[in-house]
């Protein structure tokens, strides 16, 4: 049994038995009610627990509605300062000005005064004029000022009205931790079988019809770098984004420029490294974003290339590269084993093949592939009306046929890879940048 409540977060999980079920949809951008949510609570007909929950994505708070009135009301406090510093700036200037001018209105008498003499003490004197509005301005801006600040003293008293005893931003604190060590206790739950596949959540659209864009998918990894490549075909251009956030915007990025062109979409950012096919090769190549270069190359012997096994919708598909929860990953094919899907688990320092399995579905009669948990997903095609269709299981060198449906919203996949980080399903759709949340069936066995 689980019980999730926001917005102080309160995790309790009741075993009744020594074995407890849980299905977990994680959230990588929930919908409009955020956050730990209950879908089901229930026994299955052996008396164990059944649960059904949605994880939220992490710094949910910061999407607080609260949060954002304050961080406004930060900035019109900013605002305020800066006003009154710069008409304290003027002020200072002006009394100098004014006590400059104080000889001439103490030391001399203007009735003993030529015209021409007293003319030119009066010009030196006009400049008070100027300094008199500048004071009745100043004035009238303190009073705005003045107004301002007492509107905010009103709000900041409903806010902390409404929010209580507790300091807010001890609150949001002690809420992030907690929304942090939830996420933790969801890696350690283990990994599960693919159930479900969530409805699309657009994230952006750019590029053109064929291209990927990931982040990193090394666990644990607190990198918040997205990177996205467009198009298939002898690329080089890598654009590297500091947040989802600047990505969904177009900001804050820089370029990376490839030495070696690439081929294909089955890019993969595993633990601060590129790891892509080289153009018209079977080479693969780890490119190491920080120092900006080329750390190693190495064929993937018998893989073809250069659309000889590409998925369905070509694309020089030949090689995909992927990770998951338990390490680097290779789906390819070649002409010894009749251009079945082969995948083999890479180690990603030296790019050596460790172990490979034969999974005996046909590569050309995919749309694309994704390894989640050591199991292989294959779709039935890249159009609309795709759906996962066959999955292989490397623990156990066995493949069962699925039928795990899923919306193609704009018809035409050209990429589509997991993220163990955010289990979350990242796709090129037809120039759309697309996400899929995935829930899994996890299997939890207590000690007593």
């Amino acid at each position: 049994f689980v019980l999730i409540t926001l917005p102080l977060v309160l995790l309790l999980l009741l075993i009744y038995t020594c074995v407890c079920v849980c299905v977990f949809v994680q959230g990588l951008y929930p919908g409009s009610e955020e956050g730990w949510q209950v879908y089901s609570t229930a026994s299955d007909p052996d008396g164990r627990c059944v649960c059904t929950v949605v994880a939220p994505a992490r710094n949910l708070c910061k999407r607080d509605p609260r949060n954002q009135q304050l961080r406004l009301l930060t900035e019109q406090v900013q605002n305020v300062s800066q006003s009154m510093e710069v008409v304290h700036l003027r002020t200072s200037r002006d009394l100098q000005y004014v006590r400059d001018s104080e000889p001439l209105l103490r030391g001399k008498n203007f009735a003993n005064n030529g015209v021409s003499e007293l003319k030119g003490q009066m010009s030196q004197l006009r400049p008070l004029l100027s300094v008199v509005e500048q004071y009745r301005l100043d004035l009238q801006m303190l009073a705005t000022l003045r107004m301002e600040l007492l509107n905010l003293s009103i709000i900041l008293t409903a806010i902390q009205e409404e929010v209580g005893a507790y300091d807010y931003e001890e609150l949001q604190q002690r809420v992030l931790l907690l929304e942090t060590r939830l996420h933790s206790c969801m890696n350690k739950l283990g990994c599960g079988r693919l159930t479900a596949v969530s409805n699309p959540i657009t994230v952006k659209s750019s590029g053109s019809r064929f291209g990927s864009w990931m982040t990193d998918a090394m666990i644990p990894s607190s990198d918040s770098r997205v990177w996205s490549m467009d198009g298939y075909y002898k690329g080089r251009r890598v654009l590297e984004y500091r947040t989802m956030g600047d990505f969904t915007k177009g900001q804050n990025f820089v370029q990376h420029l490839l030495p070696h062109p690439w081929a294909g979409t089955g890019h993969v950012v595993y633990n601060g490294s590129l790891y892509y096919n080289k153009h018209q090769s079977n080479i693969l190549v780890q490119y190491h974003f920080r120092s900006r270069s080329v750390l190693l190359q190495r064929s993937l012997s018998g893989a073809g290339y250069n659309n000889t096994f590409p998925y369905s919708w070509g694309g020089s598909s030949d090689i995909d590269l992927m990770a998951d929860e338990t390490g680097l990953w290779a789906v390819y094919t070649s002409i010894p084993n009749a251009g079945n899907i082969m995948v083999s688990r890479l180690d990603p320092r030296s790019l050596e093949i460790l172990q490979s399995w034969d999974t005996g579905f046909p590569k050309r009669s995919a749309g694309e592939a994704f390894m989640i948990c050591g199991t292989l997903y294959v779709t039935n095609s890249h159009l609309a009306g795709a759906k996962v269709h066959f999955a292989y299981n490397t623990n156990t060198s066995t493949y069962e046929y699925t039928d795990i449906p899923f919306h193609n919203q704009y018809s035409h996949i050209s990429m589509m890879d997991y993220n163990p980080r955010e289990r979350a399903l990242y796709t090129w759709n037809n120039g759309h940048q697309v996400l899929y949340n995935v829930t899994l069936f996890h299997v939890i066995q207590s000690d007593g």
